[in-house]
């Protein structure tokens, strides 16, 4: 089961510095982080002007949601999805609905963007029934892969920071979960998942 709120704060404490303070995460370096520090303020970055065209997504050679179907962090499956987890993580469970077919979201036809929705509400109840999980989101981004990849993102329960769209960015920041409590939360969703519908593959 999840790490009470008592426990994840005690290995998050451990890990940050004397100042209590965990070091800042790689996406304080990203083009698409918006603050910067200027003259010790944070302040939100000037919005640059538009770029001549989109950046091509990744596509379909090489696809790394195509290939990451049937790897070890594939965890549950039907005729049409699956459901796998992200390789590291440091709230305590993220895993993504994908197609086994290679389509963008807004390509599914009617049967599959019902039975899609059925199986994300599916997979959000079971999420939000283990214990300690406060809440999960759910997000489709897409700006990374054009092959669909819904995110399930739970956040502990009781922390009064991670809350709303911002605890993906404690995602960032924070250490991450150990492996062994990783994979036994996501084998405790996809044994619950196959009692509705599909395969557990943990």
């Amino acid at each position: 089961m999840p790490e009470s709120p008592e426990e994840f704060y005690a290995r998050i404490s451990a890990a940050a510095g004397a100042d209590g303070r965990l070091p800042l995460p790689d996406m304080s370096d990203w083009r698409q982080f918006p603050w910067e520090v200027v003259d010790g303020t944070l302040v939100a970055k000037v919005l640059q002007p538009p770029v001549d065209a989109e950046e091509p997504r990744e596509g379909t050679d090489p696809c790394r949601v195509c290939r990451s179907y049937g790897s070890d962090r594939t965890i549950w499956e039907n005729d049409h999805f699956f459901v796998s987890m992200l390789g590291s993580h440091s709230l305590p469970l993220v895993l993504f609905l994908q197609t086994k077919e290679h389509l963008d979201f807004p390509e599914l036809d009617d049967d599959l963007a019902a039975e899609c929705g059925r199986l994300e509400v599916t997979l959000c109840r079971i999420m939000e029934a283990l214990p300690h999980i406060g809440r999960v989101h759910v997000m489709r981004i897409g700006d990374g892969a054009e092959h669909m990849h819904d995110w399930f993102i739970a956040r502990p329960e009781r922390f009064a920071q991670i809350i709303g769209s911002l605890a993906v960015e404690w995602d960032e920041i924070l250490p991450p979960v150990p492996e062994e409590i990783r994979r036994a939360d996501a084998h405790e969703v996809a044994r619950h998942l196959a009692t509705h519908d599909g395969r557990a593959l943990v």
